[in-house]
């Protein structure tokens, strides 16, 4: 009898020695909702066998998220740590996992662990810092609301400007005001064209009376532009719309223009300095002669 009992012992002493041991831990049977938790498998002996498990960071079921996955060889021991976080309230199960050494299975022993939500519904929460009251500036509150008052002031200038240019568009551009001071500088710039110092006599009674005619068109509403020089003196006495003195610088003028245009006479530089500054001068006086129209016609 204890022949058999040394033989048994033999041969667990041989499979001891030169069998592979494979063990696992796991640090806690109880996590709280994402706390750490770290599962480790060791296998001794492997007399240069190689091991053979699930991929990297696939060991573990669905539920268990692992952070870590490492595996480390050293001195004939293989050691795989895997740390992980459970994220739903349960118990969830670590089943028996499989390790190949060479062509020996060796398998873990199943675990079971709770994962649990520290800060339960009904737990309170204590605030261990008691509420402060703050006393705030101005300036504080500038810091807080600037933003809102300079868009605000930012919409109003937009508005202020939206209507302006509304009030400036929508205004008629030919008023008689506008018209005479429009005249008044086209007056000027055909006097800066040197055509009485030059001598051009014709260029200067040709831009002259267009100049002219068209003023009479737009500020006394007479169709100078159409008319002959002969009507249009008519025209402009039976209107009662111009005074008697702008009337007669008018007509001679007109009559002027039309003796140079058929070449029937050539004034001299004083006459041509001096018609134009009879027009200057109807220009300016027909602000009158509209003021007086209005008067007399209500418009």
């Amino acid at each position: 009898m204890n022949k058999i009992f040394q033989i048994v012992y033999l041969l667990l002493g041989i499979v001891l020695i030169h069998g592979q041991t494979l063990s696992s831990t796991l640090d806690k049977n109880t996590v709280g909702l994402g706390e750490k938790g770290v599962f480790i498998v060791r296998v001794q002996n492997l007399e240069g066998k190689a091991v053979q498990s699930a991929p990297k960071n696939e060991l573990l079921p669905f539920h268990f998220e692992e952070i870590t996955d490492v595996e480390k060889l050293q001195n004939d021991a293989y050691e795989r740590k895997i740390e992980f976080q459970i994220f739903e309230e349960g118990e969830f199960t670590i089943p028996p996992l499989e390790f190949k050494v060479g062509e020996t299975v060796l398998r873990t022993i199943p675990y079971t662990i709770k994962a649990v939500n520290q800060y339960a519904a009904e737990d309170e929460i204590e605030d261990i810092v008691g509420n402060k009251e703050v006393k705030l500036s101005w300036s504080d509150y500038w810091e807080m609301y600037k933003w809102y008052v300079l868009l605000v002031l930012m919409g109003i200038a937009l508005i202020v400007f939206a209507v302006g240019l509304y009030k400036y568009f929508s205004k008629p551009k030919d008023t008689p005001k506008v018209w005479t001071n429009q005249t008044l500088k086209a007056l000027e710039q055909l006097r800066k064209k040197n055509y009485i110092s030059k001598g051009e006599t014709r260029q200067f009674y040709v831009e002259l009376i267009d100049l002219i005619r068209n003023f009479i068109l737009v500020q006394y509403k007479i169709s100078a532009d159409v008319l002959l020089t002969e009507d249009l003196v008519a025209v402009m006495r039976e209107s009662n719309v111009i005074s008697k003195s702008n009337e007669t610088r008018l007509e001679e003028v007109l009559k002027m223009g039309d003796q140079v245009k058929f070449a029937k006479i050539f004034p001299h530089a004083e006459l041509m300095e001096k018609h134009w500054e009879m027009m200057r001068q109807v220009v300016k006086d027909s602000l009158k002669d509209v003021e007086t129209e209005q008067l007399r016609s209500g418009v």
